[in-house]
């Protein structure tokens, strides 16, 4: 018979990673606590593994940011370049006479605009 040692399930509790348990939705605790010592998860998650099924599919909009670096600019550069006109932004309507604040560039205007940039 094994002697019950005191403090024993605050032992196994510590050597989790410190913080706030992560809700992770797919693995358990012992997926979980194998991941963080280095072993190899046992496969990938369903999500993940859904995603892979379909194949990645590239926006159609890009924010200021993503047609920055898409174009190979600065986001002042691509602000600027819509001040100006040269670039259209797409407003998106969000009912009661409002559009969407939110700056969004189509992906083949950009392409339009580096085809003329070239002549």
């Amino acid at each position: 018979m094994k002697k019950e040692v005191p403090l024993a399930a605050a032992s196994v509790r510590l050597r989790r990673p410190p913080g706030r348990p992560r809700k992770d939705r797919g693995t358990s605790i012992a997926e979980g606590t194998a991941a963080a010592s280095g072993q190899a998860a046992p496969g990938p998650t369903p999500r993940i593994a859904a995603y892979e099924a379909v194949g990645h599919i590239p926006p159609r909009l890009l924010d200021l940011k993503a047609a920055a670096v898409y174009l190979g600019v600065s986001p002042w550069t691509v602000r600027d370049l819509e001040a100006n006109g040269t670039l259209r932004r797409i407003s998106i309507p969000l009912g009661a006479g409002r559009d969407l604040r939110k700056l969004l560039f189509d992906r083949e205007e950009l392409d339009h605009l580096v085809v003329l940039w070239k002549m």
